[in-house]
């Protein structure tokens, strides 16, 4: 993994060439035999090894050791040097090689000089220091590498000491509370790796192997690594590629020539020991303040500046912490989103209509439980809303399909606001709301609204769709329990509408849902998105003889406060409306499909809703009973392409539309009929440079953990009406 062998004396980051072997048990490509042999000898983490193995392992210990430990001591004088100098640092005492605290800031030394009682934080910031100070002994005198590997079989042998601090935090990690928390059934995905690889072992230890440099391999393809300890070694330096480590919750770099922390450290959000005793670092970057979950920092041996040190003796590790999230300075903007064109060559004529979908992050879900990582002035609703609007002003979209908003947002916020860039609103709460009779509470509950431009179109029909209430309703579902326990609980809706442009009389559908999130239950969202697709399909077949607008009420619009009418001004009001359109058939009629749905690239939604059809067969249904859906298979008779699939796969690819610490994937969409839409151009994707140093969204820049989807299009030219014994069914009628 560092380079190719060299002679029989030479050495390799400052270690013997007869040490060079132990990295080399940590190689990426193995074969299943050299697995099972590197899970024994340093990465088991089970509690259910046999005897048999155990007896192995002990064995192999014991020979490795006799073979190499004649090798080791034959050091390099100046290796004897560091080793003899570490020693006698260790054996003046824990805060010897350190400034010690003068009694006027309350250091340790002082106060228990004074017979001051430590404060509890100080007290587990010294246990864990000793327990690293025997570590760095036992590879530094007795010439016992990969200290932690050894000490973990032990343990899971039920031999040694268990070293509770340092070794055992981590595999206790799965029974705590979640790292980001949760609240309601609002949730967020997290990556479910469908894979029949297995990965057996997540810790990796290179401890005390006088390492100079880490091989970009260890970043690159280790991401999985849980627990990594670089301790012991002779570093001077950390690459920034750590932060592609977004799994780590355990990381010791103790006992180095560190001079200082890369920002981008602060990306591995599901810390909770960070140990860097006995370094040269002086300053801790501001982006460590992401993360959220770390329990203990331990910095004892280091020259930090007094105020860091009195912060963490007096307050703890997750007090410092917060102070570095919260003053943190508000970072420089990223690069703005560029449009990317699809299609060129428009005629000026055609009728264009941009379309934007957004969940914006329900002001009650944006707590610092669940985004523990976003500074508390990001996350106030004040400045969100805020950023919000400025997004709305300059993107100026036709029509809007927002996610996540709340009922009191959507009167007192929203609405108002709103109108005065001339949106009028639609808008329904979770079906939950109707079970509470607390008006404070009610107001809380987050639906979806549809705005649109109230000079431009006519909102000519407005639809709920109550999942729920439609799957316990059907003859085919209602007697599954399937339906009682799984899709019942579930509370989602879809909306949608049906315009008329003011100018064109073309008339065009506008659906916006938001399914659940939870990724165990697929089988629910592809349900949810074949009942939102079936009342669609019933509801634009009655919209093929809904009766045409009479011309006078073209030049009428609602109040975008209240139902009144008035007349259009002039500049507002088309110069010549054209009469509405005549549709023969419901897939006749532009149809645009919006939302956070919640699914991925390979799930049943996106398959049903990009073909046409899902089979019974598909993983997320197979299992499960929910009558003809599961019988029959789900489909729908539109021919709907996502607007972002003309650009998957090239450097404009949308690769993620919620962005968070344990998630990063497109959930969010815009499809549209291609028999009745040509798409023209796309809002691209965020600055990935910026992302770099971002642990996750949302930011100052990002007001919601979701980022918006925008897309222009055009409506198709309509072919000329047959005459009277032309029967072509499949034709679209014209213009009236």
């Amino acid at each position: 993994m560092y380079g190719p062998q060299q002679g029989q004396h030479s050495r390799l980051n400052g270690v013997p060439a007869a040490r060079q072997m132990a990295p080399q048990m940590y190689g990426y490509m193995q074969s299943q035999g050299q697995h099972q042999h590197q899970q024994h000898h340093g990465h088991s983490q089970h509690q259910h090894q046999h005897h048999g193995q155990h007896q192995h392992l002990h064995q192999h210990q014991h020979q490795h050791q006799h073979h190499t430990h004649p090798q080791q001591q034959q050091q390099h004088p100046h290796q004897q040097t560091q080793d003899h100098a570490a020693s006698s640092a260790f054996s003046s005492g824990i805060l010897s090689n350190v400034a010690p605290f003068t009694p006027q800031n309350g250091g340790a030394a002082a106060r228990a000089q004074q017979g001051q009682p430590l404060s509890e934080h100080m007290n587990d910031q010294l246990k864990a220091f000793k327990e690293s100070e025997r570590a760095h002994q036992s590879m530094t005198e007795q010439h016992q590498p990969h200290f932690f590997a050894r000490a973990k079989a032990a343990e899971n042998r039920g031999l040694g000491p268990v070293l509770s601090s340092i070794t055992t935090a981590a595999n206790n990690n799965s029974e705590d509370k979640p790292v980001d928390g949760e609240e309601e059934d609002r949730g967020r995905p997290v990556i479910v790796e469908k894979t029949d690889d297995r990965q057996d072992w997540m810790s990796l230890d290179f401890s005390g192997q006088g390492l100079r440099a880490i091989s970009m391999t260890l970043f690159n393809r280790y991401d999985f690594l849980e627990e990594l300890y670089l301790c012991s070694n002779n570093l001077t330096y950390l690459s920034p590629a750590v932060g592609q480590l977004r799994k780590l919750r355990h990381l010791d770099l103790s006992n180095n020539q560190l001079t200082e922390l890369p920002p981008e450290l602060g990306m591995c959000t599901p810390l909770r020991k960070l140990l860097v005793f006995n370094n040269q670092i002086r300053e801790l970057p501001v982006e460590l303040g992401a993360l959220h979950s770390l329990e203990l920092l331990g910095v004892q041996g280091n020259p930090l500046h007094n105020e860091t040190k009195q912060m963490l003796v007096d307050n703890g590790t997750k007090a410092l912490i917060n102070h570095l999230k919260e003053n943190a300075p508000v970072p420089m903007p990223p690069e703005p989103r560029m449009p990317v064109p699809l299609l060129e060559g428009i005629s000026p004529s055609a009728e264009r209509l941009r379309i934007l979908s957004w969940n914006i992050l329900c002001d009650r879900y944006a707590t610092a439980a669940v985004y523990g990582y976003t500074p508390s002035g990001a996350l106030e609703w004040e400045y969100r809303r805020k950023v919000i609007m400025d997004e709305f002003r300059e993107r100026e979209p036709d029509v809007l399909c927002l996610q996540e908003v709340s009922g009191d947002a959507f009167e007192s916020f929203f609405s108002p606001e709103l109108a005065q860039l001339d949106y009028r609103g639609v808008y329904w709460p979770k079906t939950r709301v109707t079970h509470m009779r607390d008006k404070t509470e009610q107001g809380r509950v987050d639906g979806c609204a549809i705005f649109y431009k109230n000079t431009k179109y006519i909102l000519l029909d407005k639809q709920l769709v109550d999942f729920r209430s439609v799957a316990i309703n059907r003859p085919d579902m209602k007697a599954t329990e399937d339906v009682f326990n799984r899709v019942m609980p579930k509370d989602q809706i879809g909306v949608f509408c049906l315009f008329e442009s003011r100018a064109t009389g073309a008339r065009f559908i506008v659906v916006n849902a938001h399914l659940c999130w939870e990724e165990n239950l697929a089988d629910v969202k592809a349900v949810q998105t074949g009942i939102l697709m079936e009342q669609v399909t019933k509801m634009s077949e009655r919209y093929t003889r809904k009766p045409a607008i009479a011309m006078d009420e073209k030049k009428l619009v609602r109040s975008t406060m209240t139902d009144e009418l008035s007349e259009l001004t002039p500049e507002n009001s088309p110069a010549m409306p054209s009469p509405s359109q005549e549709y023969r058939s419901n897939t006749d009629i532009p149809l645009l499909v919006c939302g956070d749905y919640n699914s991925i690239y390979n799930s049943a939604v996106y398959e049903l809703l990009d073909r046409g059809r899902v089979a019974p067969e598909h993983p997320d249904l197979a299992g499960h009973s929910y009558g003809n859906f599961t019988r029959d298979g789900i489909s729908h008779p539109f021919s709907l392409r996502s607007a972002y699939a003309h650009v998957r796969g090239t450097q404009q690819d949308l690769t993620f539309t919620n962005y968070t610490p344990t998630f990063s994937g497109v959930l969010d969409y815009i499809w549209y009929s291609t028999n009745t839409f040509d798409a023209v151009e796309l809002l691209g994707p965020p600055d990935y440079h910026y992302l770099k140093r971002v642990a996750g969204f949302p930011s100052y820049h990002f007001p919601s953990d979701h980022i918006q989807v925008m897309a222009d299009f055009v409506f198709k030219a309509r072919k000329e009406k047959k005459g009277a014994g032309d029967h072509d069914r499949g034709g679209a009628s014209s213009r009236v």
